[in-house]
């Protein structure tokens, strides 16, 4: 067997909400095919991956350096040890070739796509869901479909007040979520805590919220934040600062006590280690969100799993960003704590397969072969559409 093509097509997901960093009026993705020759049911096997919000679409990389390594690879080079089925972690490394460490930057992003959609043909071949054989090959054997998920929105929007603002979050709870996040640090201090309190008003018992800054502030706006926080029983407070700057993280957690959550815009094994190592994070109560699609893919995320082991983390606390099926996969399969969703937003690629419902904060997987992209029927016409 071999993997005969990969495909590329750059995707408009844009939309009119901002954060407190960037806006989306521009925003790409990058949804990608990797096409096999093994046939099933009449059709050759393909493997669908796309990249999360936030980071745009790498085509250019794509079609310039790691879909040409890989299709040039002998393809005996690319399989597993039968030779029947498709070896993930070396397709990683062929990528990978004449690349120099460090620099994770949107090469990440590119390699990640791939390796989703990579991963994706791997299980459809086994004729496996992913979380599946991700519990045989890297848990204990046993995954749990039943995952934790949580609703993210609460962007700015022009025209958006504070009852708008509690609509949009009394819909995701009305929908099953028991946790909804929102974003800060796009109006002042005094601005953020009346939106806070005017969500925490609609909130009933079991019910919580989480708020995200973006890395936005500096260490005494953060810190400045932290305080005014402090007040309110919140889930977590998200990505203060700038996601490199590990002190003001440590600093920050010296003086907010409450959960706090980052991670998301770290893209290596190696960055999410330093986190580790000097960021004042705490393994009882503190939040990670490494996104597998934006860091290399899966291939990458297993070892930054494993090193969160070396340091005495859970994998429970661990809900990635990008609100995408792939992370639904890992944590089912895995044991992660969880994943985020857009309930409404970045539509088609958020989401669940269809008829899937949030029960008192939780979503139960299918066990569809693959990552499951076949279930959610707009998705897949759009994926089906780039591969015909």
């Amino acid at each position: 067997m071999k993997i005969v093509n990969i495909l590329e097509s750059t995707r408009p997901i844009k939309s009119d909400i901002r954060n407190a960093y960037i806006d989306f009026s521009k925003m790409t993705l990058s949804l990608v095919a990797v096409v096999t020759d093994v046939i099933r049911d009449g059709k050759p096997v393909i493997g669908y991956g796309f990249n999360s919000n936030g980071r745009y679409g790498q085509g250019a990389l794509m079609r310039d350096r790691f879909i040409p390594r890989v299709l040039e690879a002998e393809p005996a080079s690319l399989l597993d040890a039968t030779g029947e089925n498709i070896d993930p972690h070396k397709v990683w490394a062929r990528m990978m070739i004449n690349e120099k460490p460090g620099g994770h930057g949107e090469r990440s992003v590119a390699v990640g796509t791939i390796d989703m959609a990579v991963w994706d043909a791997t299980a459809k071949i086994a004729g496996k869901p992913l979380f599946q054989l991700l519990a045989e090959r890297y848990g204990n054997g046993t995954p749990n479909p039943r995952v934790f998920v949580y609703a993210a929105g609460g962007y700015y929007y022009p025209g958006k007040g504070l009852e708008a603002l509690q609509r949009e979050m009394e819909s995701y709870l009305a929908r099953g979520y028991s946790v909804v996040k929102m974003k800060i640090g796009g109006a002042t201090l005094a601005e953020d805590c009346e939106r806070i309190e005017s969500v925490l008003k609609i909130l009933g018992p079991g019910q919580q919220l989480a708020v995200d800054a973006n890395g936005r502030f500096d260490l005494a706006t953060a810190i400045d934040y932290g305080k005014a926080l402090s007040q309110y029983p919140l889930f977590w407070y998200e990505e203060a600062g700038d996601p490199l700057d590990y002190e003001l993280q440590a600093k920050l957690g010296e003086v907010y006590q409450g959960p706090m959550a980052t991670g998301e815009n770290l893209f290596s094994m190696q960055d999410a280690r330093n986190l580790i190592r000097h960021g004042g994070m705490h393994k009882d109560r503190d939040w990670l969100q490494f996104d597998c699609a934006l860091s290399y893919g899966l291939v990458e995320y297993l070892r930054t799993l494993d090193m969160l082991k070396e340091y005495g983390w859970s994998p429970s606390r661990c809900i990635p960003h990008g609100g995408h099926q792939m992370s639904l996969a890992i944590a089912a399969g895995l044991g992660l704590g969880g994943n985020e969703s857009y309930p409404d937003l970045f539509q088609p690629y958020g989401g669940f397969p269809d008829g899937v419902k949030v029960e008192n904060g939780y979503v139960t997987l299918p066990p569809l072969p693959g990552i499951g992209f076949e279930g959610k029927s707009d998705l897949i016409a759009e994926m089906r559409a780039l591969a015909s």
